[in-house]
């Protein structure tokens, strides 16, 4: 896929791995639709990127709001042939806490979030890519999904974040062999640690020792460098069905 044929809806897509991989494929030719709950963020974004993305304020647990920012990324520039699940929350917890066993409320907030919500992207997004006119080898689009290496190797206190996670890795094979027959592709991408907005709130010192902890390159992971894998595998057809670990070789200890 021609990167300056894509247009991409990119969940998550005011901060972090979304707006890297926002601000990437828009230098590069695409154009993006920002979905995200941060209308501020998002429009502020938008404005600073110019015609090639547009923002929409949209819950990705919410049906109506992602149909709508799906017909609105078809409205304004045409088609959709990319979808970039980056909308996530992390809501730490251990089963039995300080108040007593982790709340079904607090473990169904982050599986609605990070796993259904990925999932309703998907669905409303491929309806639409199987109207899209096919390419030489017949591909009519891609789905890009953001997992973790918390999918493997999840610390205590991560129950719900690698459940969900899991959950995107797992349904990624079964995803792929039934919307192949459309000529659509998925693959999942599981970072390891990253700096983004979600390590915002951390000592630098902390930062600085979970650093440490990565074989190689001792740093933590570049929003920018999840972004190329972004544009990497839109532009590599062979690549489906599968889960890219991007952690600098990193294996998560137990805490």
């Amino acid at each position: 896929m021609n990167i300056k044929e894509v247009v991409a809806l990119v969940t998550g897509g005011a901060s972090g791995l979304g707006e890297a991989s926002i601000t990437e494929l828009v230098k590069k030719g695409a154009k993006a639709v920002i979905v995200d709950v941060d209308a501020e963020k998002g429009e502020k974004l938008a404005a600073n990127i110019g015609s090639g993305a547009i923002f929409m304020k949209a819950d990705v647990t919410s049906e109506a709001d992602v149909k709508q920012a799906v017909e609105k990324t078809v409205g304004t520039f045409g088609k959709i042939n990319a979808a970039i699940n980056c909308a996530g929350v992390v809501n730490p917890g251990k089963l039995i806490g300080r108040k007593g066993p982790l709340t079904l409320e607090a473990f169904n907030k982050v599986l609605q979030i990070n796993l259904v919500g990925t999932l309703n992207v998907i669905r409303l997004a491929v309806e639409k890519m199987m109207n899209n006119a096919p390419g030489e080898e017949g591909e009519r689009g891609v789905i890009i999904n953001s997992a973790s290496i918390a999918a493997f190797e999840g610390q205590i206190g991560q129950v719900a974040y690698s459940a969900s996670k899991a959950g995107i890795v797992g349904m990624t094979l079964p995803l792929a062999r039934e919307i192949s027959d459309y000529g659509i592709r998925i693959v999942t991408v599981a970072p390891g640690i990253f700096d983004t907005p979600m390590m915002a709130g951390l000592p630098p010192a902390v930062k600085e020792e979970m650093a440490k902890t990565v074989p190689f390159p001792r740093r933590l992971g570049k929003p920018n460098e999840f972004a190329q894998m972004v544009l990497h595998i839109i532009e590599n057809t062979m690549l489906n069905g599968c889960c890219i670990r991007l952690d600098g070789a990193l294996r998560m200890p137990p805490r």
